[in-house]
């Protein structure tokens, strides 16, 4: 049964709240404003947790406004009803609706309910001793659920605040719009039966304060899909959200502001689901993206002086099965070692490219090997400083039989000094298990290749296995950022004895040299390796003029993707990669500076140096003159006709990609012309991303995690929340990307935009003190996430150059399962 009537109008607010004594302890409630009298001291008992053998709700509908009910409310408690009324047995629950708040003064009353409905359309509605009753209800288990405008209730109240997470803004758009609701929790029971792009009409709030990290968010509603007006909150807007709130468990949503709402399939569902959990009819986690529930601390200590015992130029980490961390440095020293730039010095660029290994058993660091590399310049300009050096490590998915490290680098022996050519590879190495060391006499290098040293950049150098045993290599486009004006790196004319250093056309886009690339082998026992089926090129395809390919590319069109991830479940590859230098889009040459992340399903051209973003080209130059302006780029029939092309001129077409951000902000995008090119006006620029904003920019990728992979027992593990998520990053801390973005499986092998994304910059924290130059992350076996953080320096290692890593401590879902709820039969 339901009891409804009229609002018995606007309470008197006392000046501070009465204490009840419950049978956990005492309560004590929060001070209010006001200039009334104390009540007296009510001593109340309510059983914990609330509600006995049958599951019932409570709808509160009271307001602080006199007059006519509004239809919201009987709508609300029509679909309530009809909630619980659905659906198994056992799911079931029985409702009753009151105005009357005196029911919170009633524990005998209040405690036969399960969970409590705020249907109210705000005000001052409760006393203090009714408050207090409420509060006492909480503390001993009970459930909480408000819905809209029960936001604006209990306005003096920081208790109150605290049980809804928000308070509605001065400035709220009064019309009902139809906006899109980014479901990012797919487990909750509020939110796992929603599409994960939810679009639906409402009246939407803006907040006073944003309670992401406080509460636990399951669906943030997305401005650029309707009005917000004035007191907007950007592009982080949570809509609804729960936490464990003071013994009990409290689930909001500010949607529900109309009639028609409640007569929604798919709303209808999330109220069902946060009644669920409310109840004790079901588990769910509302504190897995709760800040306080995730500790970073810092692994290693600063190095001795003098020396690298602890962690070298942080380039790289990978986990062994058995919690170990590999973590490799490229091959900058401190401060007190030498750098050469002299080419007349046979020791010019030696480095050391060290190998230690983190035991979290004793957690103590143990260098495991160094290797002789090009890689120690330091900094300077194109032509002084170099990113050469120890660039990738993976271990063998055999490793705990065989001990097999697999380290992709650039070996001092192999430079000519006057050619200024060097030798890229990738060999393989065995470790002793039982004393961490690297036997460098065991190597066999499966893959090796052409690299010009005569200026800086583009190494990348990461690796990642996928689940049938095919070994994935990053390779930058060995490419001069200069030349080129920030632009296309496609200027043809500068080279170094017959060698191009500035026309990312001989690299990246080129069929047949492996620069610019992500390629894909699969070793074999012996030290060689074989192509696996699925490759971009066989390596026997020609063309008219001679044009080759090379059967290792998967992935071309890559600037320097430093960082990939292969996702084992599902055999995706996860790639990021530096933009170029451009600050502003050009309506001559092109785009601006497009950092990059790309979820790849299958061998493609992702552009560079032809198309950036989902699919914007740049301009042509060619000789005699490499300063004038020839056509655009044809994203879907690009050709290669630069004079140090070997490979095929007709590449295959470009696949856009995934998430861009220059420094104007996060995937920006254009009107285009009859022929598809862009307008790259600024003032016509619509940004589809707007959590994402660059400026000095660095891409890091990181991984997708896999919460059903992890060990169990392990305490420290995050929660499943994250299951399938993609951690994206940038090097830098500032406005650059630090999140975890929801992918559609469907559309984002073809530049699919994300559907949802949150910020982990407050659990992987920033800051000077914390991790701010983000250099690699990965997840471990234990289920915690480690991190590099590069040091405060370039081309170097420092005080600040750490391994760390982030755990969580939140425990599992909420009640207990001893304190499930048994449904109506």
């Amino acid at each position: 049964m339901h009891l409804r009537g009229l609002s018995k109008g606007r309470r008197v607010r006392a000046a501070s709240v009465a204490a009840g004594v419950l049978t956990a302890g005492l309560l004590s409630g929060p001070a209010h404003a006001g200039p009334h009298p104390e009540p007296p001291l009510t001593t109340m008992s309510i059983k914990s947790p609330p509600g006995g053998a049958n599951v019932r709700v409570l709808i509160f509908h009271g307001s602080a406004a006199a007059g006519e009910e509004s239809p919201v409310v009987n709508a609300g408690i029509e679909a309530i009803e009809e909630i619980g009324l659905s659906g198994p047995a056992n799911r079931r629950f029985k409702v009753e609706a009151s105005d009357d708040p005196s029911v919170f003064t009633n524990d005998k009353r209040l405690g036969r309910f399960n969970a409590i409905v705020f249907l109210t359309g705000g005000g001052d509605v409760l006393d203090a001793e009714q408050e207090a009753g409420l509060e006492a209800y909480m503390e001993a288990g009970g459930g909480f659920v408000g819905i809209h405008d029960a936001a604006r209730a209990e306005p003096y109240s920081d208790w109150f605040t605290g049980l809804v997470g928000a308070r509605p803004a001065a400035s709220n758009p009064a019309a009902v719009q139809r906006a899109t609701v980014e479901v990012g929790d797919r487990r909750h029971p509020a939110t796992q039966e929603l599409p994960v792009q939810w679009k639906r009409p409402d009246k939407w709030l803006n907040w006073v304060k944003n309670p992401s990290g406080e509460v636990h968010t399951v669906a943030r509603v997305r401005e650029s899909s309707y009005q917000p007006g004035a007191g907007a909150n950007g592009w982080d807007h949570p809509v609804s959200w729960c936490r464990d709130y003071d013994g009990g468990r409290s689930f909001y949503t500010g949607m529900g502001g109309t009639v028609s709402s409640y007569d929604e399939t798919d709303f209808r569902a999330h109220l069902r689901g946060a009644l669920m959990w409310t109840t004790r009819l079901e588990q769910a986690d509302c504190k897995a993206t709760i800040n306080a529930n995730y500790t970073a601390e810092r692994l290693t200590k600063p190095n001795q002086p003098g020396q690298n015992d602890q962690i070298g130029e942080p380039h790289g980490l990978v986990t062994a099965p058995d919690g170990r961390v590999f973590y490799i440095g490229r091959g900058g020293a401190d401060s007190s070692q030498p750098v050469v730039t002299d080419w007349n010095n046979p020791d010019i660029g030696k480095g050391k490219g060290e190998i230690h290994v983190y035991d979290p058993k004793t957690k103590q660091v143990t260098l495991a090997g160094a290797l002789t590399v090009f890689g120690n310049k330091g900094g300077g300009d194109e032509l002084v400083k170099v990113e050469e050096g120890l660039l990738g490590i993976e271990l063998d998915p055999e490793f705990e039989q065989n001990g097999w490290v697999y380290l992709h680098y650039t070996p001092h022996s192999q430079i000519n000094r006057d050619t200024r050519m060097a030798e890229r590879r990738v060999s393989r190495f065995t470790l002793d298990r039982a004393t961490n060391k690297l036997d460098l006499g065991s190597e066999k290098v499966l893959l090796k290749w052409p690299v010009q040293i005569h200026s800086c950049c583009h190494s990348g150098g990461g690796m990642a296995w996928d689940s049938k045993g095919n070994l994935y290599i990053a390779t930058g486009d060995n490419n001069s950022s200069g030349f080129s004006g920030g632009y296309s790196g496609n200027n043809p004319q500068p080279n170094y004895k017959g060698v191009s250093f500035a026309d990312a056309r001989r690299t990246a886009g080129n069929t047949n040299n492996l620069n610019g690339k992500i390629l894909r082998i699969h070793p074999e026992p012996d030290g060689t390796y074989t192509l696996p089926e699925g490759n971009l090129f066989t390596g026997r395809e020609t063309d008219e003029g001679g044009g080759k390919t090379r059967g290792e590319i998967y992935v071309m069109g890559v600037r320097n993707p430093a960082r990939i991830f292969v996702d084992k479940s599902t055999d995706v590859l996860y790639a990021g990669w530096v933009g170029p230098d451009a600050s502003a889009p050009s309506t001559t040459w092109g785009p601006a500076k497009y950092d990059t992340f790309a979820a790849i399903t299958r061998a493609s051209n992702r552009g560079w140096p032809y198309c950036m973003g989902n699919k914007q080209p740049y301009r042509d130059r060619n000789l005699p003159d490499p300063s004038q302006p020839l056509g655009w780029y044809d994203c879907d029939h690009p050709k290669n006709e630069s004079p140090n092309n070997d490979g095929l001129v007709n590449l295959p077409p470009v696949t856009g990609n995934n998430i861009w951000y220059s420094p104007q902000g996060g995937a920006p995008d254009y009107p285009r012309d009859a022929n598809g090119v862009p307008s790259y006006k600024p003032e016509q620029a619509t940004y589809r991303l707007p959590w994402l904003k660059g400026g000095g920019q660095a891409a890091m990728n990181g991984p997708v995690y896999r919460y059903d992979t992890v060990a169990a027992d392990s305490a420290v593990k995050w929660p499943a929340y994250w299951d399938g998520k993609w951690f994206v990053g940038d090097f830098y801390d500032a406005d650059q990307p630090r999140n975890a973005v929801l992918m559609d499986p469907k559309t984002q092998g073809d530049g699919g935009l994300p559907v949802h994304s949150e910020s982990l910059k407050k659990i992987v924290p920033v800051g000077n003190d914390g991790i701010k130059n983000l250099m690699d992350w990965k997840f471990g076996p234990d289920g915690a996430l480690y991190v590099l953080d590069y040091g405060r320096g370039f081309f170097t290692s420092d005080s600040k150059s750490a391994l760390w890593r982030v755990t969580y401590k939140g425990g599992g879902p909420t009640p207990a399962a001893g304190q499930l709820a048994r449904g109506s039969e």
